[in-house]
C-alpha cells in the first residue's frame, strides 16, 4: 500500500485549518485501462452492476484524423454539494476536510441525492439498498494512505491532495496549469479537476449532431427505468463523431419513477379538494354550510393525503426508516420541509372535519385564514423539492410553483364534481367553471414551457423527450383529456373527471422526461 504523496506538507500539518481534499484527473495520461474502477470495487466491496467510478471513452475527430479520449467519472466532492442539501437525514454529509461522505445507517433510500447530483455520481447499492458513491477512500486517507484508484493507476493520471497546502502537487496543478471542472454553471464548486480533458467528455451534450443541430449524449444501457442512450441504434438518427460511449455497462436508472409521478397527482388533488370549495365559498359561489365545504372536501383531501404518504414511503428503498425524516431531519432538505407541510395540512383537514361535526360555520371561515396558505404550500412545495435537483434543468422553472397551484385547483375541483352531482347540484356550475379555467391556464403554461427557447441543451432535450420522445404518448393523451375539461361548463361535469384523470399521465411525462437526459 502506498502512503499519501503530496497530501500535507509540514507547514500544512501545523495549520489549524482542516485540509481540502481534491483530485486532479490528468486525461492526457489516462489510457482507459479501468484499473481505477476495479480497484475501487475491490477496496469498497462495490457490487456488480454499479460503480463508484467508471471510465468513458469518446471518439473525436473524423477519419483519418480520429482519436479516442477518456474521462474518469466519479463524485465531484462539491464544496456546495446539492446531494447534502437534498438529503433529508444528513446521510449524505460534508466532512470538515471537504469530502462528501455518506452514512448508510441513516439512509432511507429516498433517492433525493441521486436526483440532486448534476454529475450522475450516486447510486443505490443493490445489496444494502442505501445510497453510495466515491468518498475519496476516506478510510485510507485517515490512515495516511492514498485512495485505491491512485495506487493502481499505471500512468499516475490520478492525483489526490490538499488544495489548501500550496506545496502539494494538486494545489500546484490547479493553481498553475489549465484545468477544467464539469458543469461549472451549476455553481457547485467541484473538488475534482480535469487536466487536458476534451469538451466532448466533460459535457455529454457538447457535440451537435450534423443534421438539425440536435445534441448527442452518452450511450447508456436501455431498458425499463434506464436512461435512453440517444444513440442512432435507438433513434435512427445520424450522430456526430464525438458521441460518447461508456466503455462497459454502467446502469443509470431514473431515480424517481411512476410512484413520484403519482405522488405529485395525489398531493395536488388532496390540496385542491380543500382549496376549491373554500375559495368558491370565499367568493360567494358556495355556502359555508354546504356539504362540499363541510365534509366532502376535507374527506377527499384526507384520503388523497393518506395515499400520498403511502406512495412516499413505498418509494423509499428503506421504507421502515421513514421515521428518520422526523428524528434525524436535515432542515435544508425539501423532503423534510414537505413532510412538515403535509402534516400541517393533515391537521387543517382534521380540524375542519371537527368543526363540521361541531356545527360551527363561522369556525370554517376562521380556519380558512391559516388553512388556505397551508393547502397552497402543500400543493407547491414540490417545486422547491424539484429545484434542489440542480442537474434536471427542466425543473428549474420559476413558474413551476404557480403551475402546481393551478393543477391543484384543477384536480380538486374535478374530484368534487361527482359528489356535487349526487349531493349538491347547485355547486356543479361553479366547479365546472373552475375546472375549465384551471385546465385552460394549465395548458397555456405547459405550452409556453414546451415551446419556449430553453436556456440549456439539457432542458431542450428533456422538453423534446416529453413531447416527441418516449413520454409523448403520456403527454399528448393527458393534454387531450385536460382539454376536454375546458368544455366542462358546456358538456357536463363528466368532462372535469376526464381532465382529472388526464392530469396524471401529463404529470408523469413531465416528471420522467426531466430525468431522461444523461448527466455523465
Amino acid at each position: 500500500m502506498s502512503t499519501l504523496v503530496g497530501g500535507h506538507s509540514d507547514q500544512a500539518t501545523e495549520r489549524s485549518a482542516p485540509p481540502r481534499w481534491v483530485k486532479v484527473l490528468d486525461q492526457t495520461r489516462c489510457i482507459g485501462c479501468h484499473a481505477c474502477t476495479t480497484a475501487c470495487k475491490s477496496e469498497n466491496d462495490v457490487p456488480v452492476g454499479v460503480s463508484r467510478t467508471y471510465v468513458k471513452s469518446v471518439e473525436v475527430g473524423r477519419f483519418p484524423q480520429a482519436r479516442r479520449v477518456f474521462q474518469v467519472t466519479r463524485c465531484n466532492q462539491c464544496e456546495d454539494a446539492p446531494c447534502v442539501a437534498a438529503c433529508p437525514t444528513a446521510a449524505m454529509h460534508k466532512r470538515p476536510d471537504g469530502i462528501v461522505d455518506f452514512d448508510k445507517a441513516i439512509c432511507i433510500g429516498c433517492k433525493a441525492c441521486i436526483a440532486a447530483c448534476p454529475y450522475d455520481a450516486i447510486f443505490i447499492n443493490p445489496e444494502d439498498h442505501s445510497a453510495e458513491k466515491c468518498n475519496f477512500c476516506a478510510h485510507r486517507l485517515e490512515m495516511g494512505l492514498e485512495p485505491a484508484c491512485v495506487v493502481v493507476c499505471p500512468t499516475r493520471a490520478i492525483l489526490v491532495g490538499d488544495l489548501n497546502d500550496p506545496s502539494s502537487r494538486v494545489a500546484q496543478v490547479v493553481q498553475r496549469e489549465p484545468v477544467a471542472v464539469r458543469r461549472p454553471e451549476k455553481h457547485t464548486r467541484p473538488g475534482v479537476y480535469y487536466k487536458g480533458a476534451h469538451q466532448a467528455i466533460l459535457d455529454p451534450l457538447a457535440a451537435e449532431r450534423p443534421s438539425g443541430g440536435i445534441f448527442a449524449w452518452a450511450q447508456m444501457p436501455t431498458g425499463p427505468g434506464v436512461v435512453n442512450s440517444g444513440h442512432p441504434r435507438d433513434h435512427g438518427r445520424p450522430t456526430s463523431s464525438a458521441a460518447a460511449v461508456v466503455s462497459y455497462d454502467v446502469a443509470h436508472a431514473l431515480p424517481w419513477g411512476w410512484r413520484v409521478s403519482l405522488y405529485t397527482w395525489t398531493k395536488g388533488v388532496a390540496a385542491g379538494a380543500y382549496l376549491a370549495p373554500v375559495l368558491l365559498a370565499v367568493f360567494g359561489y358556495l355556502s359555508w354550510s354546504s356539504v362540499l365545504v363541510r365534509y366532502v372536501g376535507p374527506l377527499v383531501g384526507l384520503a388523497l393525503l393518506a395515499l400520498t404518504g403511502l406512495l412516499l414511503v413505498w418509494d423509499l428503498k428503506h421504507p421502515l426508516r421513514f421515521y428518520l425524516i422526523f428524528t434525524k431531519h436535515q432542515w435544508r432538505s425539501w423532503l423534510v420541509r414537505g413532510a412538515v407541510v403535509l402534516n400541517l395540512y393533515g391537521a387543517v383537514l382534521v380540524a375542519d372535519l371537527a368543526i363540521s361535526l361541531a356545527g360551527s360555520s363561522s369556525a370554517h371561515v376562521a380556519l380558512a385564514g391559516p388553512g388556505v396558505p397551508v393547502a397552497v404550500m402543500a400543493a407547491v412545495y414540490t417545486a422547491y423539492l424539484f429545484a434542489q435537483a440542480r442537474g434536471r434543468d427542466l425543473w428549474q422553472s420559476p413558474v413551476l410553483g404557480p403551475h402546481l397551484a393551478v393543477e391543484a385547483l384543477l384536480g380538486g375541483a374535478g374530484a368534487l364534481l361527482p359528489a356535487a352531482a349526487a349531493l349538491y347540484p347547485s355547486a356543479l356550475h361553479p366547479l365546472e367553471v373552475l375546472v375549465a379555467g384551471s385546465a385552460a391556464v394549465h395548458l397555456l403554461l405547459r405550452a409556453a414551457e414546451t415551446t419556449s427557447l430553453h436556456p440549456t441543451a439539457h432542458a431542450r432535450l428533456a422538453a423534446r423527450e416529453m413531447t416527441h420522445g418516449r413520454y409523448a404518448l403520456f403527454f399528448w393523451a393527458g393534454a387531450l383529456a385536460i382539454a376536454v375539461g375546458v368544455l366542462a361548463p358546456f358538456v357536463g361535469w363528466w368532462a372535469g373527471v376526464v381532465a382529472l384523470a388526464g392530469l396524471f399521465p401529463h404529470e408523469h411525462s413531465y416528471v420522467q422526461a426531466a430525468q431522461a437526459v444523461p448527466l455523465a
